[in-house]
Order: structure tokens, then C-alpha cells, then sequence
């Protein structure tokens, strides 16, 4: 090699370098990343504590890695070289048949699960009202056969069986039966890792059966079509830009049900506020499933006008927003709780408002990994 073209070679990789560097300058930061729906690092500032800590470092270099410019298409070019290169799998998630993405399922730790279980069992035992119990599987467990051929994936039935037959105050029911047997239905967003309106109508027609309660045929409503262009949060978090999005439907009219939602202000002070069943305005956001009672948040009371039908409690994970909407037709209020952000007594909300059933519902996933079913046994 000639010293003309080492000359040449280093000439270009600076320029290369300056180029990057020019355009972080002048590009302005920003604060949200639509793609990947996430809060994106800022600037840190220096301190003698975060400099001596390590702390200043590591936020730079978060801050470089979240501001580089152009930085989707490049997430984009990695996932797609990965993929020619043959790789089956980034950030966890499974490059998938029929166009699906699927987040890796790993071995749980067994004494959070036998934790979380215990947590449950307690509740039941001290609740005061008949209290169910249901884990719901997800797409890497019913769909298991669109995954890369022996792609790593334990097994969440296995969790399902032992919470079976380790639980003796709660009455548990099968939520997986019914979503196997319609694995070859769209049950399961491609793009994120929720079960859709439909897979939540049959884990609907489960917990119904549980109830002795009928459930409204599928063929009563009428399906509509809210949005055809949601990319969820396995998207996010995978790279891929190549699949095509999912469509958002409803079933239920929301005619005639009301939702409180209770949550706090950034002084920690309560905040009571009127929402409707389905918030249409995050239709036009990132964050579409959220239009589902509007998302997470601490307490939510569901009003319908069946007054004189019972009361539900539902302890839950995000799955049950797209679930409620089937339940307005039995009850006549469905209260949720969220114990990531409820702190409370549950057994003394369940006799202080009434509560004739409480049911505890949570994906395999969420459940195996959740610190906050503690509060439970509160």
C-alpha cells in the first residue's frame, strides 16, 4: 500500500468523522423517538459527583448514541444486514413467519414466580369475595410455530400448569385452551405483544365459562376497524422496519359507559378525571393500544348502564384494556388496579365499594417478571 493512499484512506475517514460531527452540532436534540417509544437521553451536565461517579460518562455516551444523526435508518441498515447475514433474532425478538416479530421467552426466576403466586393466594384468601385467577400466553407460546426453527424459547405453559396446582384459595381457569385452539386466528398483534380485540373476545368467552355467565356470540358485533397503521412495542424495540403494520379493531359500542380514571399529579396529589372507553386521540400517536381506556394508570372504574348487574375488580397488566370493552355487557362496574402504581389495600377496596367478584389477570410474561404483586398480600 502506498503512503499516497494511506494518506488518502485517513484524509477520507476524517472527513467521514467531521461530516458526523458537523451534523450532531447543528442538528437539534431530540427529546422522543416515535419508533422506538422511548424517552431519548439529553445532554448531561458535569458535575464533580457524576464525573468522579462514572455517571457523566456513561449518560454522554448514552446521549451520543440516542442523538446520532440519522440514527433510525442506521438501527434500520443493522437490523437488515443481520438479517441477510442470516441472524434470526435482535434485541430479543424473532424475525418471524407471516411477517411476525415475537419477543424471546426465557426461563423465569422460580422464586419470583412461586413469590408472585403466593402473593395471589394470600389476596384470595383474605378478600372477602370469590376470587379467579388466569395467565394469559403469548404469541411465543401459541404461536410457537412461526418462530425461527430451534430458535430458544422456554415453555410459559409450564408456568401455567404450576400456578394449576400451586394455588388452593383462588379459583384458576384456562385461558390457554381457548387460545390454542384459535392459533390460526389473528389473535396476537405481529408488532407488539399484545393479544388483539379478538384474541381478547376468546379470553372473554374463558373467563364467561369460569362465571357461569353466557357469553355474547362473536357474530353480535359488528367489527370495526380503528387504525391499519399500528407498529407496536416489539417493533420498537427490534430494528425492523420492514414489516408491515397492524390493524387496531374494536367490537363493542361504547354507548352508554362511563370510565373514572384516578391518578396522581407530578405533586402526588389525586386527580380525578372522565375518560371514554376508547381515547381516539392516541390513534394519532406512537402508542395507539393505549386508546384502550387510555392506558396505564393506577385505578379506573367502568360504568354501565346495567344497574343491577354485579361488581368486578380486576387486578391487572395492560391486557385487560382491550378485554374490558366485552365484560360491560355482565357487569355494572368493572374496577381495574394496577399494582405498579396502586399502593393500597385491594381486600379493603374490594369491601369498602361493594365488589361482588375480584379477579386477577395478568399475561405469562408480565407475571413471571413483576415486583409489585406484593402489594397484594398487603
Amino acid at each position: 500500500m502506498s503512503k499516497r493512499y494511506c494518506i488518502f484512506l485517513s484524509a477520507l475517514f476524517c472527513a467521514f468523522l467531521a461530516v458526523f460531527l458537523v451534523a450532531g452540532a447543528v442538528s437539534p436534540d431530540q427529546s422522543f423517538s416515535q419508533l422506538e417509544n422511548r424517552t431519548l437521553q439529553q445532554l448531561p451536565t458535569p458535575t464533580v459527583e457524576t464525573v468522579l461517579n462514572g455517571k457523566f460518562m456513561s449518560d454522554f455516551e448514552t446521549y451520543t448514541t440516542d442523538q446520532f444523526p440519522g440514527r433510525d435508518a442506521w438501527v434500520d441498515l443493522k437490523a437488515r444486514t443481520e438479517k441477510a447475514m442470516g441472524k434470526q433474532e435482535n434485541n430479543s425478538v424473532y424475525f418471524c413467519k407471516e411477517d411476525t416479530l415475537i419477543t424471546r421467552f426465557d426461563t423465569p426466576d422460580a422464586q419470583n414466580v412461586a413469590n408472585n403466586l403466593s402473593y395471589v393466594d394470600q389476596f384470595a384468601q383474605k378478600a372477602g369475595v370469590p376470587v379467579y385467577f388466569s395467565l394469559i400466553p403469548g404469541a411465543a407460546e401459541i404461536w410457537s410455530d412461526r418462530l425461527p426453527e430451534g430458535a430458544p424459547n422456554a415453555s410459559q405453559k409450564a408456568v401455567i400448569d404450576q400456578a394449576a396446582s400451586t394455588l388452593k384459595n383462588a379459583l384458576v381457569y384456562d385461558t390457554y385452551s381457548v387460545m390454542d385452539a384459535h392459533s390460526d386466528e389473528d389473535i396476537y398483534y405481529r408488532t407488539d405483544h399484545h393479544w388483539t380485540s379478538l384474541g381478547a373476545y376468546y379470553g372473554y368467552t374463558a373467563l364467561m365459562d369460569a362465571l357461569g355467565m353466557e357469553a355474547v356470540p362473536l357474530s353480535n358485533y359488528t367489527k370495526t376497524t380503528v387504525s391499519d397503521s399500528f407498529y407496536g412495542t416489539i417493533f420498537s424495540s427490534s430494528g425492523v422496519r420492514w414489516v408491515r403494520p397492524d390493524c387496531i379493531d374494536t367490537y363493542v359500542p361504547a354507548d352508554g359507559i362511563t370510565v373514572t380514571s384516578h391518578t396522581y399529579d407530578n405533586k402526588g396529589n389525586p386527580v380525578e378525571e372522565e375518560r371514554p372507553l376508547y381515547d381516539t386521540s392516541f390513534l394519532s400517536v406512537k402508542d395507539k393500544y393505549s386508546m384502550f381506556l387510555g392506558g396505564n394508570q393506577p385505578l379506573a372504574v367502568v360504568r354501565t348502564p346495567h344497574t343491577d348487574a354485579p361488581k368486578l375488580l380486576i387486578v391487572r397488566d395492560s391486557y385487560t384494556d382491550s378485554l374490558v370493552p366485552f365484560l360491560t355487557a355482565h357487569f355494572s362496574e368493572i374496577h381495574l388496579v394496577d399494582p405498579r402504581y396502586y399502593k393500597l389495600s385491594v381486600a379493603d377496596y374490594i369491601q369498602e365499594n361493594g365488589i361482588d367478584e375480584a379477579l386477577v389477570l395478568y399475561s405469562v410474561s408480565n407475571f413471571v417478571t413483576d415486583k409489585n404483586l406484593v402489594w397484594l398480600a398487603k
